[in-house]
């Protein structure tokens, strides 16, 4: 029923909570994980407006932390059997989760309920809300 995961992560510990359900699924049949993390562009202009030739070495450098924190959350998923891919987008991460949703055709999201910026909204996340409105997949959220 739930054979491919879109996991999207800030990598707070709220997502990382979110990896323990993603186990459990392993027993409702799931495969495939898809580890997706955005580099959220729009915390970006600022360093572009007021250091213009920094913008490219701290996107890079956005993108390297992430990888490497995305292949330890990939090295601990295979351990428990999944096949696992990791996309690091830049962009808006509510475009880049309902893109990632179907290009890679999945069966559910798991998502933590709040990320790094949880004062935006205090009963839900504001990207975890809007990824339950408007995916098409069946989505899990993880509480605090």
């Amino acid at each position: 029923m739930f054979e491919k995961i879109l996991y999207p992560t800030d990598f707070s510990d709220v997502s990382k909570k979110a990896l323990d359900y993603i186990e459990q699924l392993k027993k409702a049949g799931a495969k495939e994980v898809i580890v997706l993390h955005v580099i959220d562009e729009r915390g970006i202009g600022p360093v572009t407006r007021f250091a213009p030739g920094n913008a490219d070495a701290v996107l890079q450098s956005l993108e390297a932390d992430s990888r490497k924190e995305a292949r330890s959350i990939e090295a601990k998923l295979k351990q428990k059997g999944f096949t696992v891919k990791v996309r690091i987008e830049a962009g808006v991460p509510l475009r880049e989760i309902l893109k990632a949703e179907e290009e890679e055709k999945v069966s559910a999201i798991v998502i933590g309920s709040h990320g790094k910026t949880n004062l935006e909204q205090m009963v839900l996340g504001s990207v975890s809300e809007k990824v339950i409105r408007l995916s098409k997949s069946p989505v899990l959220v993880v509480k605090r």
